[in-house]
C-alpha cells in the first residue's frame, strides 16, 4: 500500500467502511456523537478531546466544561475507542513550581507518546493563554512540566518522535481573546523546557474555508511520503466563525516545510450535532488513531459540544491534497 505507515501503528481500531456512493475524503461514524455533552454527573460539555493507544485497549485526556462553564481535563479509558469511562474528577498535576501549578484553566488537549511516556499538551490558562505541557505513564498520575511558550499561543501539538534528535511542537501563537488571525509555527527543545529555532510552517489562504485562521489537530502521522497533518481552519462568516477540517504533508526531516495541502476541506459542519450547540458550526480535530492497513479514525469536537468519530485512510488524505 503507498499510504503504509512508518510510525508506530495498531493492529485494530475503531473503524467503518466508507458509505457507497460517498465522495469525501472522510466519513463519519454512524452512531455518532461517541461522548454525549452530559456524560459526567457536572458536564456542561465533554469535546476537543484526545484519545491514544494504551495497554489492551486506549487511553485519553478530555476537555470537559462543567456545569459553572469552567474548562478542565480529565483522564478517561475505553476498551474500544468509542464507549469512554471518564473521571468525574479533573486531572491535578503533581508541579514542582506551585506558581506553574496553580493555572486558572486548560482546554484542548493533545497526548503524543514518545518512548514510555504519554506527553500531554493544552491550552493552558497562565495570565492568559500558553501552551501547557505534562506528561504520565499511567494516565492516573500526571505530573505538569513548565509552560512551553510565553503567552498568547494554543493548539500546541508534539511530533511522535524527536526530529534530529530534538522535541518538536506545533503552535499558533494568539491573542487574549477569541483569536481572529493565526498561523502554524514549529519550535522545538533540547530538554521540553527551552524551546527555540521557531519557523512558520503554513498560514491562511485568503479565500475559502481557512482564510480566517488555521491550527494543528492530531498528533502527525509519520507515512513513507512525510508528515501527515490533520488540521482545522475557519472562516469568518455573516454568522461567526465556522471551523472545518483540511490535511497537509510535511517534510518528515524539516516539517516546517509544507509538501502539499488540501485547498478543499475534508469535513465540514453539516451534521446537526455539528451545527447546533454551545458553539455552532464547528468540527474541531485532536486525535488520530490509525493502523497497519492506513486506516485512520479522527476523533472531534462537534459545535464545542460533543465529541464525534470520522475515518479516512491515509491515500485518501493524500489524494485529496492533489
Amino acid at each position: 500500500m503507498s499510504g503504509k505507515n512508518k510510525s508506530e501503528a495498531l493492529a485494530t481500531i475503531p473503524w467503518e467502511d466508507k458509505p457507497k456512493n460517498y465522495n469525501g475524503p472522510v466519513w463519519r461514524y454512524s452512531k455518532n456523537p461517541i461522548i454525549k455533552r452530559d456524560q459526567l454527573k457536572n458536564s456542561n460539555s465533554i469535546f476537543n478531546s484526545a484519545a491514544v493507544p494504551y495497554k489492551d485497549g486506549f487511553a485519553g485526556v478530555f476537555r470537559c466544561d462543567n456545569k459553572a462553564r469552567q474548562m478542565r481535563i480529565h483522564a478517561g479509558f475505553s476498551k474500544d475507542g468509542i464507549r469512554w469511562d471518564i473521571d468525574e474528577k479533573p486531572i491535578k498535576f503533581i508541579c514542582d513550581y506551585d506558581e506553574i501549578g496553580s493555572f486558572v484553566y486548560a482546554y484542548d488537549p493533545r497526548v503524543t507518546k514518545i518512548g514510555d511516556i504519554y506527553y500531554v499538551t493544552w491550552c493552558n490558562g497562565y495570565h492568559g493563554p500558553t501552551i501547557g505541557v505534562g506528561y504520565t505513564k499511567d494516565f492516573k498520575k500526571f505530573y505538569q512540566l513548565e509552560n512551553a511558550f510565553l503567552p498568547y499561543n494554543r493548539n500546541g501539538v508534539m511530533f511522535p518522535k524527536k526530529i534530529n534528535g530534538y522535541f518538536a511542537m506545533l503552535s499558533r501563537p494568539s491573542d487574549t481573546g477569541h483569536t481572529a488571525f493565526g498561523d502554524i509555527f514549529y519550535s522545538e527543545s533540547p530538554d521540553l523546557t527551552y524551546w527555540g529555532k521557531h519557523r512558520h510552517v503554513m498560514g491562511t489562504i485568503n479565500d475559502g474555508w481557512q482564510s480566517t485562521k488555521i491550527g494543528a489537530g492530531p498528533v502527525p502521522i509519520e507515512t513513507e511520503h512525510g508528515w501527515l497533518l490533520i488540521y482545522h481552519g475557519v472562516l469568518t462568516s455573516c454568522n461567526g466563525y465556522v471551523y472545518s477540517m483540511g490535511a497537509a504533508l510535511l517534510d518528515l526531516d524539516q516539517p516546517w516545510k509544507v509538501l502539499k495541502r488540501t485547498k478543499n476541506f475534508i469535513l465540514a459542519p453539516w451534521e446537526y450535532y455539528e451545527c447546533v450547540g454551545d458553539v455552532p458550526n464547528v468540527v474541531f480535530p485532536c486525535a488520530a488513531l490509525h493502523d497497519e492497513k492506513g486506516r485512520i479514525a479522527i476523533y472531534y469536537g462537534a459545535a464545542d459540544t460533543v465529541t464525534a468519530l470520522a475515518f479516512t485512510t491515509v491515500d485518501e488524505l493524500i489524494k485529496s491534497m492533489e
